[in-house]
């Protein structure tokens, strides 16, 4: 072993920062139940086929980003990269069409194996919700009102701002497509050697690429919104209409796309300059496709996820939380252990001081962030009862052992 340092693209969650984490961990699941939805976990890894078919198999995650790896018996697994795909194969291999629709929300490490930087690691933490058969822009809207709720309720409204746009119907896809190809093909040899295969087999990838020369060439391209049918135009007239009557601010972004077929409609994102250059904290999507494209049945869908790291990045550090009694032992450490088992089997926290003389051991209570001290020295015990210090207003009085409970709980 060279150190004992973390793997790189991994990273402890000490205390401070899991609070962090665990507030927007529970407050997307609270959020989320407000809406309809169930938890659903599901594998940390998969068989490769469930990522490289619903993720692509050209797909930059899947051609660069998967830990894959043979297991004993040959077969070949993937750490998940992402968690709709896990999602997809427990709705087609737990036959759960009928229960039609299905809200689920999910949270969990992910795993990707790309060049760390601020707030993206390779193994990181996502929260995400799917909402399966349902095929009207409404649920379009709801989905992207819960992202906006959670997010709001996290404190950081002021913080975000909401992309949308739509990627149309299958006809204004095919229509778009031919349009891209053309305007993109007198520019080949100038593309990237990537873009120019993307262009024969995704060209809508294209506009994803990061090449400085790539984005000086699409900065030109047609728009999506110029191929709609008037069907996809309506579909997406009444999402952005249904987001507006909600109150959920957005702008369009006609270069925000997807690049798999089987997504179409609303794709949108919610980004931040907060944590330096711009960056997406959450993204999400229609994908009426991929159920069917995995070997299910056709089955509309949309969903979205978010990264715990960067909107964790963003809040405020939550208080601990209850604060504790400190159990002061100046005497038998056993009776005082057995008094703060007491205690916490009626429901309080309590922090016990283990060694030092009374000084260091109140100091040690005051850093705990104890409301309270119960102090339990020879002469208390001999009494049966102990010493209960007020640690906010320095008041103390004697209270008998028997009666604590009472007193602590507020009933005595």
């Amino acid at each position: 072993m060279s150190s004992l340092q973390p793997v790189r693209g991994t990273h402890d969650l000490l205390p401070e920062e899991a609070r962090r984490h665990r507030l927007v961990e529970e407050t997307a699941f609270a959020v989320a139940r407000r809406y309809g939805y169930g938890e659903i976990a599901t594998p940390i890894f998969e068989f490769t086929e469930v990522f490289a078919r619903t993720l692509g198999e050209t797909s930059d995650v899947v051609t660069k980003e998967m830990y894959t790896f043979p297991d004993r018996s040959g077969e070949s697994l993937t750490l998940r990269p992402e968690g709709t795909a896990g999602v997809a194969r427990a709705f087609i291999s737990g036959g759960l069409a009928q229960h039609l629709p299905l809200k689920v929300f999910y949270r969990g490490p992910m795993f990707r194996h790309e060049r760390p930087q601020k707030g993206r690691l390779r193994q990181f933490h996502q929260v995400g919700c799917e909402l399966l058969g349902v095929d009207s822009p409404l649920a379009d809207v709801e989905v992207v009102a819960m992202a906006w709720r959670m997010l709001v309720t996290l404190g950081l409204g002021d913080k975000v701002q909401l992309e949308i746009n739509t990627l149309g119907d299958a006809d204004s896809r095919i229509a778009y497509r031919n349009a891209l190809i053309a305007y993109l093909d007198p520019f080949r040899l100038s593309l990237s050697e990537e873009s120019q295969a993307r262009l024969d087999r995704n060209p809508l990838r294209v506009l994803d690429s990061k090449d400085e020369e790539d984005r000086r060439v699409v900065a030109g391209a047609p728009l999506m919104t110029d191929s709609l049918t008037p069907a996809a135009r309506a579909f997406f007239e009444q999402v952005t209409g249904g987001l507006t009557a909600l109150g959920v601010p957005f702008v369009v972004n006609s270069r925000l796309v997807r690049g798999l077929d089987y997504y179409s409609h609303t794709a949108f994102e919610f980004t931040t300059t907060a944590l330096g250059a711009q960056g997406t904290v959450l993204a999400g999507g229609r994908y009426d496709g991929l159920i069917a494209t995995m070997g299910g049945p056709a089955t509309p869908g949309i969903g979205w996820a978010a990264g715990v790291e960067r909107l964790a990045m963003l809040v405020e550090t939550p208080p601990v939380g209850e604060r504790p009694v400190a159990v002061i032992p100046m005497g038998d450490a056993v009776k005082a252990l057995a008094v703060a088992e007491t205690l916490r089997a009626a429901g309080m926290a309590v922090e016990l001081g283990f060694s030092g003389n009374m000084k260091k051991r109140m100091a040690r209570a005051d850093k705990a962030g104890a409301r309270l001290a119960v102090i339990l020295g020879e002469d208390e015990a001999a009494r049966g009862a102990v010493t209960l210090r007020d640690l906010d207003g320095g008041t103390q009085e004697e209270v008998p052992l028997a009666a604590l409970v009472e007193r602590l709980s507020g009933r005595g």
